[in-house]
């Protein structure tokens, strides 16, 4: 992935900022960090990457994903409609704010559609949390129709999809609240890391005070400040946001790279029959870090899948079988496996996850190969990929080369 092709000396040279400051905290110690706010720098170059008003960095994608759904006003018993395909912490915040996921069914855009939100609303329904998966956008326009018409709260996950937009507009700024992921093997990385965003200063506030124990950051003195509401500490250290801060600038370099590697791609392989691709909304927003490849059927992708792995191609995931990012395999949601009890359990589920029925999820995800894109390959590295790929689809398929 991008991200972890591209740590160098501009990386280097802001840690070393903060090690030579030796505060690595990112909060008070005025007089003795020479006035190195690397936390701070991060967010306002999020935040004008992607066009918020308000950008609040925190230890991780998924804290980030938390931090959305609070600063939301989701809680505990409030039914909140989650996708089946996503990495499994989209899921995992819902259920720790206390909330209740309500699965409903994804489209060709690999994220989910407007149909399958109307269908899983009721009159307990209080939000949509809704993931932009591999890079890619939901079909906003068909879907803000949906939360406008029965005023839901939407708060989106981005995590896959930062510097990806509609029509303009980022992710993750369509909603309430949205959340962006900078672990190891985004399209920006800090090594972990994450960053809620949003255009609503209340919002912000209450991210940006429920991440660290309440506190309201006013003023120099930790100790004395007060806390308008309770939290917990989801901080992001200077350390990490010494790297996201370089790694941020860098996103819009990557993603032309990334894009103009995927159409490479689109182009030869989209030639043979029986491959599509992922719907792309607005091709124009596209962050092109995966290339989305649909087989004709399940079966298909499985002989492609033998093809490749015995040709040694690597650089792909097959979601339909991956353990945390596809609900097949998530049996310790359906049999809510837990340390200790969650609201949810005392609330009682609001489906039976062990029989939903989301035919479109077992479809799509059935038929696709994602391939990460490098930003770093050669226009001939992108050729041999092609071809690799295109033979081993038409010895799968058989169709004659």
């Amino acid at each position: 992935m991008p991200g972890m092709e591209f740590f160098g000396a501009l990386e280097r040279t802001e840690i070393n900022d903060v090690l030579e400051t030796g505060i690595l905290f990112r909060y008070n110690h005025e007089a003795q960090r020479n006035n190195i706010y690397k936390a701070r720098e991060f967010e306002a170059e999020v935040a004008k990457l992607v066009g918020a008003n308000y950008a609040h960095a925190v230890s991780s994608g998924s804290t980030a994903a938390l931090c959305a759904m609070v600063a939301a006003g989701i809680g505990a018993g409030d039914e909140v409609i989650v996708p089946p395909f996503t990495y499994i912490a989209t899921i995992e915040a819902v259920l720790m704010v206390g909330a209740l996921p309500v699965f409903a069914d994804i489209d060709d855009t690999l994220c989910l559609s407007a149909d399958s939100i109307r269908r899983a609303i009721t009159p307990r329904t209080k939000g949509v949390c809704l993931v932009h998966m591999c890079g890619q956008m939901a079909d906003m326009d068909a879907i803000m129709a949906v939360i406008n018409e029965h005023k839901l709260v939407l708060v989106e996950d981005a995590g896959q999809a930062m510097g990806a937009s509609y029509k303009g507009v980022s992710t993750g700024l369509w909603g309430k609240t949205g959340a962006y992921s900078f672990d190891f093997f985004k399209i920006a990385t800090a090594g972990e890391g994450g960053v809620m965003v949003t255009n609503d200063e209340q919002a912000y506030k209450h991210a940006d005070s429920f991440s660290d124990h309440g506190h309201d950051h006013i003023g120099t003195n930790r100790g004395m400040e007060q806390h308008p509401i309770l939290g917990f500490n989801y901080r992001i250290s200077e350390l990490h946001a010494a790297v996201g801060l370089v790694q941020t600038r860098r996103v819009p370099d990557i993603i032309q790279k990334n894009n103009a590697h995927k159409k490479q791609l689109m182009a030869t392989l989209g030639a043979i029959p029986g491959v599509s691709f992922a719907r792309i909304p607005d091709p124009d927003g596209d962050s092109a870090t995966f290339l989305n490849l649909l087989l004709p059927d399940t079966e298909s992708a499985g002989r492609v899948l033998a093809e490749l792995n015995a040709a040694g191609v690597g650089g792909f995931n097959y979601w339909f079988t991956n353990m945390y990012h596809f609900i097949n395999q998530w049996d310790h949601i359906k049999q809510m496996r837990t340390a200790s009890a969650l609201p949810i359990e005392k609330f009682g589920a609001p489906q039976d996850y062990n029989s939903l029925d989301l035919p479109g999820a077992q479809s799509v995800i059935g038929r696709l190969i994602s391939f990460g894109i490098r930003a770093s390959w050669t226009t001939d590295e992108v050729a041999a990929l092609a071809e690799n790929v295109g033979t081993a689809i038409r010895k799968a398929i058989l169709i004659e080369a």
